[in-house]
């Protein structure tokens, strides 16, 4: 029978164990690790990252938050540099390795021939006194203690200290570079994230339907209008401006109110001063509105004039929720 007392325990021992190393590398941060970022900053080439085994993917993924953030990046595993990829380093680049020992047989290969380039090396290790670490220009210390793994074997603490390492050295060129909301949506374009960043009401209004009536139309032709443009709402507009509102609710309160409807107008039912944004918005402050207001639909408008109708479905169907 399976203990689920025990497999919540050893779970919040990894957690705990890893937790603690990762508080614990905030004490090794110092000038040289200023230094490395220093280097970084001034190249005027890329990042090569590079290593072996498990350190070999937490490489690949600090490549991917450097060229999210803006400071170009490129993986090279260790093993394969030394069988023709150590092309890839140019002579303005900077080179990242890592290793948990700094002892590998491939680090021990890689090292000289890196090092008789013009090559900056910075160490990820968590032993300073090792082959890479005394042959590189700046060593990052991340030690630590003990792995989570039981045996203290398997790379799991070693490697989430080399990660948050990585994304210490990403955070401070991201702040060094000034890199903003708008940098970070150009890098995302396809993501929810970008779409935070960059999307704005008028770039999804603008494929919509435009609802519309006067004061004066019908409520017949009001029901048809909201159900022809199928965003269960119709903007009451004069002279290209929103007065008013009829939505799906109006239509029905006034059905309930209402057994004979013949002579009613728009303007008998409608909501004065609706809830309207510019379509300059970007679209998810225009949610943020719609969940203040607990409505699904918000009505556009551009210099004062009425632009169209955003509806929270087209939020959802962009991902923005």
């Amino acid at each position: 029978m399976i203990d689920k007392s025990a497999i919540i325990s050893d779970a919040k021992t990894a957690i705990e164990t890893e937790g603690k190393a990762i508080m614990e590398l905030s004490s090794f941060i110092d000038d040289e690790f200023a230094s490395a970022v220093e280097a970084i900053y001034n190249s005027k080439g890329r990042v090569i990252i590079t290593g072996i085994g498990k350190s070999a993917i937490i490489a690949t993924k600090i490549v991917a938050t450097l060229n999210s953030t803006g400071t170009p990046a490129i993986f090279m595993h260790a093993a394969d540099a030394i069988h023709g990829d150590l092309g890839t380093i140019l002579n303005d680049d900077v080179v990242i390795c890592i290793s948990k020992s700094g002892n590998t047989p491939e680090i021990k290969v890689l090292v000289p021939l890196i090092k008789n380039g013009p090559n900056k090396l910075i160490a990820i290790t968590a032993n300073k006194s090792s082959f890479l670490g005394q042959q590189a220009d700046f060593v990052l210390n991340a030690y630590v203690e003990k792995e989570a793994c039981p045996n203290n074997l398997a790379p799991t603490t070693s490697t989430t200290a080399q990660l948050v390492i990585g994304d210490a050295l990403s955070i401070c060129l991201l702040n060094m570079k000034g890199f903003s909301s708008k940098d970070f949506a150009k890098y995302h374009p396809g993501g929810a994230l970008g779409k935070k960043l960059y999307l704005r009401v008028e770039d999804i209004s603008s494929v919509n339907q435009k609802p519309q009536v006067t004061k004066d139309t019908d409520v017949r032709k009001v029901i048809v209008e909201i159900s022809e443009k199928m965003l269960g709402v119709a903007a009451v507009v004069e002279n290209e401006k929103v007065v008013g509102i009829i939505t799906d609710g109006d239509i029905r309160r006034m059905l309930n109110k209402h057994d004979n409807i013949n002579g009613l107008k728009a303007a008998d039912i409608m909501t004065h001063a609706p809830k309207s944004v510019e379509s300059s918005m970007m679209a998810v402050d225009a949610l943020e509105i719609m969940e203040a207001n607990e409505i699904s639909q918000l009505l556009v408008h551009e210099e004062g004039k009425y632009a169209g109708v955003i509806h929270l479905h087209d939020l959802i169907k962009e991902g923005i929720i």
